[in-house]
């Protein structure tokens, strides 16, 4: 159906023609300084206009309506579509701390850092989840809101691709990363909270303790989802030779379990890309809550359309007002010759007396 935004712009169509029902005003009578003969009468017809005359006034009336109607915009509601609202609601907790730059991981059959592997298999999970609200918390010293919730994959996606490390510190605040989103998610009434957590080490600042985080979580019916990154055996080299190093001696894997077990969610344990893909499983069984069905109807505008018939009709009103001699607006010819007859006609008759 076609409605207007600014209906009421409608009130200026008649705003011409009651201009042109006030009264004239009066002129003052002047005498003709030229004097035409008695004898030579000029017909009526001379002067009466010609039904051409009207042509421009009604372009002109036409190209008032259409420039009121555009004004008014026009627009072309189309049919209701249904919006999708049932999703998760999903923290994700990164940790950007120093630990993260070790080069423990494998991707695509090269070693690459724990951090790089996480923006890889976490963009490819950020990417499929369609429909739910997403929120990006990053962690170090502090934790910092990077991206709250929202439906734009893409920015959240984005931010987490623009993160560095030591962007927010060289520790680990584990307990404010869980507060912070407590905190966000305590802003929305009615969803399934989730948080995923992911971390390589454990709690060495911030100014709660992972301990009062879970409290806040429990207490907001929060399920936490907890994944321990880095590899268990890594080859070190050294001037005596190569040894074999756990690069994960300072995962806080007991810390971790707890956290996601009293919140009902599951602890993983990430050593490669491979691993991290049981997320994907797990959390595409998560329920989504129930919302309110949301529909939305297409707007289309259609201003352009009378706007452009006007400057067309008011391109030809001034063309056919500035060259009139392409339009016949009066009958010059027939006056002429009304006017030649009737002058040849006084002659003669005054020849003949």
């Amino acid at each position: 159906m076609i409605s207007f935004a600014w209906p009421w712009l409608l009130v200026l169509l008649p705003l011409p023609f009651l201009i042109y029902l006030l009264p004239a005003k009066k002129s003052v009578k002047t005498s003709s300084a030229l004097k035409m003969p008695t004898l030579i009468k000029i017909s009526g017809q001379a002067v009466t206009p010609t039904k051409s005359n009207k042509l421009p006034i009604i372009l002109l009336a036409a190209c008032w309506i259409l420039t009121v109607v555009a004004l008014s915009r026009p627009q072309w509601l189309g049919e209701a579509i249904d919006i999708p609202t049932e999703g998760r609601e999903m923290m994700i907790a990164v940790d950007l701390s120093g630990s993260m730059q070790i080069e423990d991981m494998q991707l695509n059959n090269s070693t690459v850092n724990r951090l790089t592997m996480l923006k890889v298999v976490l963009g490819n999970f950020i990417e499929r989840r369609v429909g739910d609200r997403l929120g990006l918390i990053l962690f170090g010293d502090d934790a910092y809101m990077q991206t709250p919730m929202t439906f734009d994959r893409k920015t959240v996606q984005q931010m987490l691709n623009e993160s560095e490390l030591g962007l927010v510190g060289r520790k680990t605040a584990i307990g404010d990363a869980i507060a912070l989103a407590v905190k966000r998610f305590d802003q929305k009434k009615q969803s399934n909270k989730v948080l995923l957590l992911l971390t390589d080490g454990q709690n060495t600042a911030g100014k709660i303790t992972p301990d009062q985080a879970l409290e806040l979580a429990v207490a907001k019916n929060i399920t936490i989802y907890t994944v321990g990154i880095g590899a268990e055996v890594m080859i070190q080299q050294s001037l005596f030779g190569s040894r074999r190093v756990n690069p994960s001696s300072e995962l806080d894997e007991q810390s971790l379990a707890k956290i996601a077990e009293e919140t009902g969610g599951k602890y993983f344990r990430a050593k490669d890309s491979q691993g991290m893909s049981e997320i994907y499983n797990l959390l595409d069984k998560l329920e989504p809550i129930e919302q309110d069905q949301q529909q939305m109807r297409p707007l289309t505008a259609l201003f352009y359309w009378p706007l452009s018939i006007a400057a067309v009709i008011a391109s030809l009103a001034i063309f056919m007002m500035s060259f009139p001699r392409f339009i016949p607006f009066t009958n010059t010819g027939n006056s002429k010759s009304t006017i030649d007859s009737q002058s040849t006609n006084s002659y003669s008759t005054i020849g003949k007396r």
